[in-house]
Formats: C-alpha cells, structure tokens, sequence
C-alpha cells in the first residue's frame, strides 16, 4: 500500500471531490461535490458560505470520508479557528484555483484579508 501522503499527491491535482458527511439529526450519509486542497499528508476543506447543510453537518459529526481520482480517503475533520492556518488555507485555495487569486488581490488593496467563512482540516485514518 502507498504511503498517504504519495496517495494524496496522485490526486492534489484534481479540482473536486466527493465528500460524504452524515446529517446532523438524521445520521443518514449525505454527499456533496466541494474543493479540497492538500499540504502533504493534511487535507484541507473550505468553503465561503458556513450556512451550507454539510458544514453544519461536519461540525456536528466530524466522521468524513470523500472519494477522488478513484481513491478514497476517510477520517475526522477538524474547524480551523487558528488566524495563521486560516491564513494558510486561503493561500493555498488562491494556489489551487487561480481565478480566486484576482478576488483575494482586490480584497487585499482594500485593507481586506480574506480567509474561508469556515475551513477543516481532515485528519485521515
């Protein structure tokens, strides 16, 4: 079996995955398509809008698994509420998706430093 972080690096590249999360009353999986970036072994969730059903949802059972490039990956996801990782997450969301890299500039000459409206990290089995 291939070491994690060399399963991660087969799919960094990848644009989406399919996250599955379990509702937070109901139990039942749900799946979602959403970005993911990844920092050597950490995967990292992030999302502009903290009101979206499978955040609440991950805050209420951590336990995710998401599939991408054919692998799956399962583990239990933390929020970030450390302004550095925070930090660290939006960098590397710009680095990934390149057409948000224009928005975070316009925020930044306006004396704006933005940063997901809720991010995890996914610590993996």
């Amino acid at each position: 079996m291939a070491a994690l972080a060399d399963r991660l690096a087969t799919v960094s590249s990848r644009s989406t995955c399919r996250l599955t999360h379990r509702g937070r009353k109901s139990g039942k999986p749900y799946r979602v398509t959403i970005w993911f970036m990844i920092d050597g072994d950490t995967v990292y969730l992030a999302t502009a809008n903290a009101s979206r059903q499978w955040v609440r949802n991950v805050k209420a059972n951590p336990e995710v698994s998401f599939d991408v490039g054919g692998e799956t990956f399962s583990g239990t996801a933390e929020p970030v509420h450390d302004a550095a990782e925070e930090h660290h997450v939006m960098k590397l969301v710009g680095a990934k998706y390149w057409y948000v890299a224009p928005i975070v500039a316009l925020a930044h000459l306006f004396g704006y430093d933005p940063k997901p409206d809720a991010s995890f990290r996914v610590r993996l089995d």
